[in-house]
């Protein structure tokens, strides 16, 4: 698998896909609502990324930037072929993946200068203090990062923080945690639940990780969130994922979709085995009323984007 991300135009995002599956992707967009498609890797770096435009009956711009504005570069190009072969080496970082296409300089013009942000302390360091939160838990992209600083001291009339310094802000963080994350080494236990929730799903559990906001509107989606013949489900939602970080334990929520006691029960034992057989300990009682605690538990979960 290429250790990227790719989001097309109407929507849909894949996580580390195989060359294979890039290339069908690349092939395939050139209809309305389907025209583009941007590649980013893992974990994502501000202004490093490729991409490609393509209208069917046309050609292949195809972009690539790495970092500063001067190294933005572009090539159009009459096939899918070439464009997919460029971007599995891109995503691989071969040595000469550029090489036997006519790049040329794209200009973006200067990089706007963000002003800096006129908080007082106080702010600032709620403002820091929450974003970093977010980004223990592991699951925000960049842009999902930006939108909570631009938003998250938003009162009536007044919004400190405008979305170029929101990004910014965020993009300083995000970096801060990329390093701090380069010195991890072996699998993290989110790495290990994520294997786990795998298991479950295949064994037709529901397994969703950082799922919704609470618990109220975890068990109201939950049921739309799996396929038909699911016999139960598991989940956590987002102020789970915080206290995890925290370094609290993860408190798992789950139940039967036949809403007999039983089957709640039954799915509570299956999923503290699948935890079991990633390695992960749990605390439960047998009690299908009780949730399902995964603790002493070393979060560390590396970013995406």
């Amino acid at each position: 698998m290429l250790d990227i991300v790719v989001q097309t135009e109407n929507g849909e995002r894949h996580v580390r896909v195989s060359a294979g599956e890039l290339a069908g992707l690349v092939r395939r967009i050139g209809g309305d609502e389907d025209r583009f498609l941007v590649v980013q890797r893992i974990p994502d770096l501000p202004d490093v990324f490729t991409q490609v435009w393509h209208e069917t009956g046309g050609d292949y711009t195809l972009e690539h930037r790495d970092g500063a504005p001067d190294r933005h570069f572009q090539v159009v190009t009459g096939g899918p072929e070439a464009v997919a072969a460029a971007m599995t080496g891109w995503a691989r970082g071969e040595a000469g993946w550029d090489d036997g296409l006519s790049w040329s300089p794209l200009d973006m013009g200067p990089a706007r200068e963000v002003p800096p942000l006129d908080l007082g302390e106080d702010e600032r360091e709620t403002l820091e203090g929450r974003v970093r939160e977010v980004l223990a838990g592991g699951y925000a992209s960049r842009a999902e990062l930006a939108e909570l600083a631009e938003e998250y001291l938003v009162t009536e009339g007044r919004r400190p923080v405008s979305r170029e310094q929101a990004h910014a802000l965020a993009d300083r963080l995000w970096l801060e945690r990329v390093a701090e994350q380069a010195a991890w080494r072996g699998e993290t236990d989110p790495e290990r639940l994520t294997r786990a929730f795998a298991a479950l799903e295949e064994s037709g559990i529901t397994a969703r990780e950082n799922f919704t906001c609470c618990r109220t509107c975890g068990r109201s989606e939950i049921g739309d969130a799996g396929g038909p013949d699911a016999r139960g489900f598991v989940y956590f939602h987002t102020q789970c994922t915080d206290s995890a970080a925290a370094g609290h334990g993860l408190m798992l929520l789950y139940g039967s979709f036949d809403g007999s006691s039983e089957t709640t029960a039954a799915v509570g034992h299956e999923v503290v085995a699948a935890l079991a057989a990633v390695g992960l300990p749990t605390e439960w009682d047998g009690d299908p009323g009780r949730a399902v605690t995964v603790t002493p538990l070393d979060w560390r979960r590396r970013l995406v984007g």
